[in-house]
């Protein structure tokens, strides 16, 4: 008799830990930001490397009143009490890093490594924001998420060339974003609180915030509603006086809101952000020009709507002054569509695109938006754009246009290969992630159609996104190699202006888009 033999049993496969998947998409870009630690760095490396110095050298009654190099301390508290903790491994490293007087413009191997690695690990706020808002999706669209945010091109080209700590702020916006996405209201009220204190910039959402928290979390009957809000309310003090405390007690808080709000700085920054005030500039300058040419005294701004450090307002030629308050209140208008809608129906699923689309107002009508402001809303879009066909479309045009249009931080030759090898393969990354995640659901959509031909395989998006994107590469062409061959030297402004203006319109299509899903939902 043959003897019998029993099946072996499989041993079940073992459990995704998607916590170690994710260390290793944070490890592989960390590899990548190491290794462009000796590319260029901005006047905001020595922005940030001062105000270590500051935070160390001076006591914190001094902090917001010293103007020994022009970049001053002009960020909320909480961010001063960040850079005083850097400040104590900085003076362990190299003490001339916190240094007030020594320190200026000091530039040796030690600076340079501790604040490119300092964001490096700040980043981990980041990688825990984006692991609390992906726990509970699926494997592909988890790691499509981490690769929009982990691997960003933008955060590379920002913080780790440029130099900032955006990704480190993002994180704790996402953390907040998590918590009322799991309808834990209060610590997502508190942890957007704390990022109030560490960069106020963030302030554009908060009418969102305060009307989904309202309506979501203490709209639940009068004395429960009431006690509720008293409860939401001190926490939001609470959080507020042990940023602000200190300074209110040495009689400071005035001066600590003027550098925090230079109003002087003017409309527009540096490199002219893609928003809507591009147009209005250039229409300036056009109607200007015809003026000046039928023969009308036109006198020409004396300065370029540009500014760094603070200054008089930009002034223009024809058209009317534009003032910080007018720029308010266009963006409160703006907003206003998504306000009504977080009112009456306060749907914790949405409130990530509510909060990307205040972003996204502020960055178009706001007042001294700097270019790097767009992080603040493709970051969060990118939690989104996993949900839909058209949210990926979407976000594939706008990611790619915001990308492009950081282009000019990076002025120098040896990083032009850099920039545009960072955007090439985040665009050829999300175009085989969203294929990937599409494509399924789009056969099955075409399995029961009876109109197979009038329906689209994979991952398209359009005529009319191809166009535009061939577009951006003609606008480069024309800006990097034509100009100087047909125009040399002469009016270096203008490769500038059309990249800003040619951005500016993808820009102005992401808030219709979103502006249109937000009143149709």
């Amino acid at each position: 008799m043959e003897a019998q033999t029993t099946p072996k049993l499989k041993k079940p496969p073992k459990p995704r830990k998607p916590i170690r998947e994710l260390w290793w998409f944070f490890a592989a870009a960390a590899c990548v930001k190491l290794l462009l630690i000796p590319a260029y760095k901005s006047t905001d490396f020595e922005v940030h490397r001062h105000w270590l110095a500051i935070t160390h050298s001076l006591p914190l009654s001094q902090w917001y009143f010293d103007e020994t190099s022009p970049w001053t301390l002009d960020y909320p508290p909480f961010f001063a009490y960040f850079e005083r903790l850097l400040s104590i491994f900085a003076n362990l490293i190299d003490p001339q890093i916190v240094h007030l007087q020594k320190g200026l413009n000091y530039s040796s191997n030690t600076v340079l490594y501790f604040q490119r690695i300092s964001v490096i690990f700040s980043d981990l706020c980041l990688l825990h924001g984006v692991y609390r808002l992906t726990r509970k999706l699926d494997s592909t669209r988890q790691k499509l998420i981490w690769v929009l945010v982990v691997w960003s091109p933008m955060l590379v080209i920002v913080d780790h060339l440029h130099f900032q700590y955006n990704g480190f702020l993002l994180g704790i916006l996402l953390i907040s974003l998590s918590y009322l996405e799991e309808g834990r209201d209060l610590m997502g009220g508190l942890v957007f609180a704390v990022l109030l204190c560490f960069k106020h910039l963030f302030a554009v959402a908060a009418p969102v915030y305060f009307v989904y928290l309202l309506r979501h979390y203490c709209w639940k009957g009068f004395v429960r509603g009431f006690w509720r809000l008293f409860i939401l309310g001190a926490i939001v003090v609470a959080v507020f006086a042990v940023a602000y405390g200190p300074f209110v007690y040495h009689g400071q808080m005035q001066q600590v809101i003027h550098r925090m709000f230079p109003f002087g700085r003017g409309l527009c920054h540096a490199y002219w952000a893609p928003n809507f005030w591009v147009f209005y500039i250039i229409l300036d300058k056009v109607l200007a020009f015809l003026l000046g040419r039928l023969g009308f005294k036109i006198q020409a701004p004396a300065a370029s709507f540009t500014g760094g450090i603070v200054g008089d307002l930009s002034p223009f030629a024809v058209l009317p002054q534009i003032t910080p308050v007018t720029t308010f209140i266009l963006v409160l208008l703006a907003l206003s569509p998504c306000l009504i809608k977080a009112w009456r129906h306060p749907r914790p699923v949405r409130i990530t695109r509510w909060v990307a689309y205040a972003y996204t107002c502020g960055f178009l009508f706001g007042w001294h938006v700097h270019e790097k402001a767009a992080l603040h809303f493709v970051i969060p879009l990118a939690i989104v754009a996993v949900q839909s066909l058209d949210d990926a479309r979407h976000y594939f045009l706008l990611s790619t246009v915001s990308c492009y249009s950081l282009f000019p931080l990076l002025f120098e030759a040896q990083e032009y290969p850099i920039k545009v090898l960072l955007l090439l393969l985040h665009s050829m990354l999300m175009w085989l992630g969203f294929s990937a995640q599409f494509a399924k659901r789009i056969s099955l959509e075409l399995a029961k159609s009876e109109k197979k031909k009038d329906k689209e395989e994979g991952f398209v998006i359009g005529w009319v996104g191809w166009s535009y994107l061939v577009g951006i590469l003609l606008v480069e062409i024309s800006g990097q190699f034509l100009h100087p061959i047909i125009l040399g030297d002469k009016l270096p402004f203008i490769p500038l202006m059309l990249s800003s203006t040619y951005c500016a319109l993808g820009t102005m299509y992401s808030f219709i888009w979103q502006l249109k899903w937000i009143l149709d939902s």
